[in-house]
């Protein structure tokens, strides 16, 4: 059973609320060290670039007894980027692209949470890179909590979405002499959460 109840019956979702669920309720600090944040774009219409950021943080606020008011917040260091390419690398890195010096950052600010069912929750949230903030649906599958050798209590969450790149402006392209176009419009969004609670 997830944190969060069930999806569209309030009663329900108020009965699933255990001791077990409602003390998870508390903010929590994500852990760089033991979370990823990476992407996938097909390449020349044959082949998948992943690439992650390696420089972020972030904090989650979870809400076992009320999902509505669960919430997240992640700042992204965009020269961080990391493709397994200097020359790639820098190449998102230019105006072209992300132009990190012009705008450093990434955010996402959550502004809904829901469960689904289960496991699975769906956070949404207004997404900025460089000047431009639309929303965007993360889907999530909460992966447990336990106290680590540490003392730390953790909570963790796998996540992905699908974004197209030109709604926040990066559009740059090439042709292809075969058709299409060297790098996709549709970018894939994964997450690999682990988040440490406050004292």
């Amino acid at each position: 059973m997830g944190i969060f109840g069930r999806k569209n019956d309030a009663a329900t979702a108020a009965a699933a609320v255990t001791p077990e669920l409602a003390a998870l309720t508390g903010d929590y600090t994500i852990d760089p060290a033991h979370t990823s944040i990476g992407f996938t774009a097909r390449h020349a219409m044959v082949t998948n670039v992943k690439g992650a950021f390696l420089d972020f943080d972030g904090s989650l606020h979870l809400d076992g007894s009320d999902p509505a008011r669960s919430t997240a917040s992640i700042d992204v260091r965009m020269d961080s980027i990391d493709t397994g390419s200097g020359d790639r690398d820098g190449h998102l890195k230019s105006a072209d692209f992300f132009d990190t010096e012009k705008f450093p950052a990434m955010t996402f600010r959550s502004t809904k949470a829901e469960a689904l069912g289960g496991d699975d929750y769906r956070i949404t949230g207004d997404l900025t890179i460089k000047d431009v903030t639309k929303p965007v649906a993360i889907d999530l599958e909460f992966n447990g909590a336990a106290k680590d050798p540490f003392g730390n209590e953790r909570v963790g969450f796998e996540g992905k979405a699908e974004i197209l790149r030109s709604d926040w402006g990066l559009s740059w392209n090439a042709a292809l002499e075969t058709g299409g176009v060297l790098v996709s419009d549709k970018i894939k969004l994964s997450f690999d959460i682990s988040a440490i609670r406050q004292a």
